[in-house]
């Protein structure tokens, strides 16, 4: 260790569309073949595109965001064939490093229009709006959202070995029985598969084909495998134990984000980034029955921004919703009920409610279940670090009303 440079399994080429990398992928199958083979207890850098592909730019316009195709998104590099990796194993995962692309030394968030993508609050705040995030060493700020720095727990949004046949049969199968019992609502409440835009790598002929017509869309986590969990604790220095379902494994890796909050919650909700992120593979035999898994486990590392116990403004929401209609039980209302207070409080200050936003979703706030028991009303926490912002926040401190300016909306 040490005597030698680190391997760098894939490279990305940032002015070349995504689509015609053949190292890059935006479909899960099992038929997409390798781009690269790693050998067990290897460590390799490999390169990451933003989830978009490119599709968003460094300016003061949400268009982009606006008008975002998601259906090519994600932009995954790999699949990688692991050495001696078989079904039935597990893939140990370890993040050693995580860096933004030296050549694109930012990232953006984004609240996506309501009618292309939405988010968590998007029946309140339809339209696309965008912050743009520079980055200096571990910090960043936003010009669109004034008086706030803070350190990125950096992390990859999406991890996975690929699906076995089987597998993704069984994803489109619940899937399209959830989407065919929800025709009557105005929700999308899963995506199927999608031909348009769908890009299998280094796969040409039938096997491009099949993976257009078959291939489960990267957009949600999966049992089987994790995938998009955009879990902010995954961060440099966590060991993440995968299942294995094909030989080799076929892993891939993207979704790079500087910062996100727990939740994510306008779904463009991180910083997003290209970038570069160094992990070491190791293969546990037989380690699905092992282990008894079922879906993935991670142990966080010991890298994260510090903020003490007492450093955080912490808010409560319950599953009463504001209409004021009771729910039972459920979390989801609570935590959008949180984020609302969260919205109302900050708003004092004279940010605009898209601004927090977009904060809520990138900057690391810890969001909790508080309570899941005390029939109807679930409780949810929400609470956001006060040493981010250069003023004092605090509920006994003077409100000053300061000019923060705007973030980017669509023309």
């Amino acid at each position: 260790m040490g005597i030698k440079e680190i391997r760098t399994a894939l490279k990305v080429d940032l002015s070349k569309p995504a689509g015609e990398q053949p190292g890059l992928h935006n479909r899960w199958h099992p038929d997409i073949p390798a781009c690269n083979k790693i050998a067990n207890n290897e460590v390799v850098k490999i390169e990451c595109l933003d989830w978009t592909g490119g599709q968003i730019q460094n300016n003061d316009s949400a268009d982009d965001i606006k008008n975002v195709d998601l259906t090519q998104i994600h932009y995954l590099s790999g699949p990688f064939d692991i050495e001696s990796a078989e079904p039935g194993d597990v893939l140990l995962v370890e993040i050693q490093d995580v860096q933004p692309s030296q050549d694109q030394p930012w990232g953006f968030t984004g609240v996506f229009h309501r009618q292309n993508g939405g988010g968590f609050l998007d029946e309140l705040y339809p339209e696309a709006a965008k912050a743009i995030w520079d980055f200096e060493g571990i910090f960043c700020s936003s010009r669109h959202i004034p008086h706030v720095r803070f350190a990125g727990l950096i992390h990859p949004g999406i991890l996975g070995c690929a699906p076995s046949a089987g597998v993704l049969a069984e994803w489109n199968r619940r899937e399209g029985e959830l989407i065919a019992a929800n025709t009557s609502t105005d929700r999308v409440v899963a995506q199927p598969p999608e031909p348009k835009s769908s890009h299998a790598g280094g796969a040409d002929g039938d096997i491009k084909s099949k993976v257009a017509k078959e291939g489960a869309r990267t957009i949600p986590g999966r049992p089987e495998h994790g995938g998009n969990c955009d879990i902010k604790n995954l961060s440099r220095g966590s060991k993440i134990y995968l299942p294995v379902h094909v030989p080799g494994a076929k892993f891939s890796v993207g979704d790079l984000h500087f910062s996100q909050g727990d939740g994510e919650i306008s779904f463009c909700g991180a910083i997003e980034m290209a970038g570069v992120i160094t992990l070491k593979f190791n293969v546990i035999k037989a380690g699905m029955a092992k282990l008894g898994m079922k879906s993935p486990i991670f142990q966080p590392g010991p890298v994260e921004p510090q903020f003490g116990p007492g450093r955080y403004l912490t808010f409560e929401g319950f599953s009463v919703d504001e209409h004021g209609k009771q729910h039972y039980l459920d979390t989801t209302v609570a935590y959008r009920q949180t984020c609302l207070r969260v919205i109302e409080y900050l708003r004092r200050y004279g940010y605009s409610d898209y601004q927090i936003y977009l904060l809520l979703s990138c900057a690391p706030v810890q969001g909790h279940i508080a309570g899941i028991v005390d029939i109807p009303n679930a409780c949810t926490t929400l609470g956001v670090p006060m040493d981010i912002f250069d003023f004092d926040i605090r509920p006994e401190a003077e409100i000053v009303k300061r000019e923060m300016g705007s973030c980017a909306f669509a023309s």
